[in-house]
């Protein structure tokens, strides 16, 4: 059988067998060369006898992990105290195993990362995430006065479970929980915990989230500052607060979440209210409450007695007394001055008829006075107003004569 180009493509026509499929992936497998690789060590075999030691390195962020081969020498040179759940850099080719398919990493160099190197690692990834905003106060929210459901992410019947649920309960019995146990700790730890967060964030009747577990070393709180995991808690749409460790414990989770809690204990008391605390506040509330509208009645009360003791409502008829005594007087001025002006327009009246009778002819005549007239009613004041044969009206106080001249 000739073997295919390996340079040629596949088609229908010209398939490849799953041999050279295999050669073509350890070629370009193989293409990658020497690697440094980060990890942590899930699982190490040392087979008695055996001069290859077997690692299994996980991905502390993802469900990932490889087999890793290296000589005796090289582990017991660069960490000869390695232990499972331990952080490690190592210096390793991929390599690709056709006839089973498999990928696995050949080391020649292992370094197990320090406390120092893990927390310049920690302090570098701070600094990332808070570049990024992921630590900023002004986007962590309010959580609610009391929530519906609480969702709570931790180790199963750990002492963190047990410190949440009862003081939370002792606080507000009737509190609700919805709880998923992950592991806390090791390599396996971070992704179980990110499903949960997503599980416990697209559940709509749960209104807050606690990550919640005991103290313990650096190495054993490490998957509380993963970058997924922070992440995660970042993207959430769900208030989330973080309960790990004692007080003297900061994981970067503490910074990105939307409530730090010192411990599981204080996350309860920080998550529901304490009825005891709420009934007082409205027993003082409602005390407060009945002093005011008292207070206000009082008040209202003294008002409308003052109202009751002015004259106008304790003796309405004074005023109506006053308004009558009021216009009595105005009706009484008025009639005085009427019959004034009367009295004065009467001797007034009397003192010009005086004048007009005064200047009367008529009385001029009484005086033995008369007044001579011509036939057209002329008053004669001069002899030369006449001339002989002219008749004349003389009249006198009492009636009148008739007369013609004699002579002019």
């Amino acid at each position: 059988m000739n073997e295919p180009d390996s340079t040629a493509r596949s088609t229908p026509e010209d398939p490849w067998p799953v041999r050279v499929v295999s050669q073509k992936i350890s070629g370009w497998i193989a293409k990658l060369g020497w690697v440094w690789v980060d990890g942590q060590v899930a699982q190490i075999s040392r087979r008695p006898g055996s001069g290859v030691v077997f690692l299994t390195l996980r991905d502390p962020s993802a469900d990932l992990s490889l087999t890793v081969t290296a000589h005796r020498d090289v582990l017991d040179a660069g960490a000869p105290e390695l232990s499972e759940g331990a952080r490690v850099t190592m210096h390793a080719k991929p390599e690709f195993y056709p006839a089973r398919g498999t990928l696995s990493l050949r080391a020649d160099e292992i370094r197990q990362v320090g406390l120092g190197e893990l927390l310049a690692r920690l302090e570098k990834l701070k600094r990332l995430l808070a570049a990024e905003g992921l630590f900023a106060r002004e986007r962590k929210r309010r959580l609610p006065f009391l929530p519906r459901r609480i969702g709570l992410i931790t180790g199963r019947a750990s002492a963190a479970e047990r410190d949440v649920l009862m003081n939370a309960r002792r606080r507000w019995p009737s509190v609700d929980f919805r709880v998923i146990n992950v592991p806390v700790q090791g390599a396996t730890a971070v992704p179980p915990i990110i499903d949960a967060l997503k599980v416990l964030d697209h559940d709509d009747t749960v209104d807050v989230i606690v990550i919640a577990r005991g103290g313990g070393s650096v190495e054993d709180l490490l998957p509380f500052s993963d970058e997924a995991l922070c992440r995660a808690v970042f993207a959430a749409r769900t208030p989330v607060v973080s309960a790990i460790g004692h007080e003297t414990d900061t994981p970067l989770l503490d910074y990105v979440a939307d409530l730090r809690a010192s411990t599981p204990t204080d996350a309860a008391k920080r998550i529901v209210p304490d009825l005891a605390e709420e009934q007082k506040l409205i027993t003082h509330a409602r005390a407060r409450l009945d002093r005011a509208v008292i207070t206000l009645i009082d008040r209202e009360r003294q008002r409308i007695e003052a109202w009751r003791s002015r004259p106008v409502l304790a003796r309405p008829e004074v005023l109506l007394d006053q308004r009558g005594a009021e216009v009595t007087a105005l009706r009484d001025r008025a009639g005085r001055s009427l019959e004034h002006r009367l009295r004065r327009a009467d001797d007034a009246l009397e003192h010009t008829l005086a004048r007009l009778r005064a200047l009367s002819p008529a009385k001029t005549l009484e005086r033995g006075y008369a007044i001579v007239q011509r036939p057209d009613g002329h008053v004669v004041r001069s002899a030369d107003e006449v001339a002989a044969g002219d008749l004349l009206r003389i009249r006198l106080a009492e009636g009148e004569l008739q007369a013609a001249v004699v002579e002019s």
